[in-house]
């Protein structure tokens, strides 16, 4: 589990196809203390296992699975990447509860400067668009932010100078494609209403359909 507050950038120094899979070995920009083979770690959002590692050096493997889901299989050496260690107990929740488990891929449509800021747009596939909200949070190439427009088929979120010296998101440009991760939330309970209205039983009370709307979750 992770945060979506990006640590650091890492650099590909190696990348090896593995058959239909692939491994990666990337440079942290960051102190690795207490870094331990095995653990989780989000690239550009994807929580990939460490293999191994040493110094600021680590490597992961990556499946066919996540290849065809990401944009980790159009990376190329010497490219940046955003990461972030694995949320441990006690740790503060800056962002939101992000899986590393990306839904799919989006693409940079704008790309604008308001003030200090930057606004970005981006496409997205209705599939997932249905998930987004006004004001709620979507992860970017593992980056937690907040919507602040959206439709069934795009957001726009505002990027302010911070986030973008220490993140890859200055360098995005329009036409590039990033990793989303929509909020878990919301996948759980479209699931859990599509079963009790799928259900033949009626509803004996409690959580159900009725009273999600009444509380404004739907």
């Amino acid at each position: 589990m992770f945060t979506g507050l990006i640590e650091g950038t890492g650099k590909l120094k190696t990348i090896e196809p593995r058959g239909k899979d692939m491994r990666l070995s990337i440079q942290a920009s960051f102190d690795l203390e207490g870094f331990q083979t095995g653990e989780s770690v989000a690239v550009d959002g994807v929580c990939l296992t460490v293999v191994s590692w040493q110094a600021r050096a680590f490597t992961v493997d990556v499946s066919q699975e996540t290849l065809s889901r990401t944009t980790l299989g159009q990376r190329s050496v010497g490219d940046e990447v955003n990461l972030e260690r694995a949320l441990r107990l006690g740790d503060r929740l800056g962002g939101h509860l992000v899986n590393g488990h990306a839904d799919g891929k989006a693409r940079v449509m704008a790309r604008k400067q308001r003030g200090d800021s930057l606004v970005f747009t981006f496409e997205v596939v209705a599939e997932l668009g249905r998930y987004i909200i006004e004001k709620g949070s979507v992860a970017v190439n593992g980056v937690s932010l907040t919507v602040n427009r959206c439709d069934e088929q795009s957001f726009d979120v505002n990027i302010v100078p911070h986030t973008a010296r220490w993140t890859t998101i200055g360098t995005w440009r329009v036409g590039d494609e990033v990793n989303i991760e929509v909020d878990i939330i919301g996948k759980y309970v479209e699931r859990f209403v599509r079963t009790m209205q799928e259900s033949d039983s009626p509803s004996t009370g409690g959580v159900d359909r009725g009273f999600l709307a009444k509380h404004g979750i739907i």
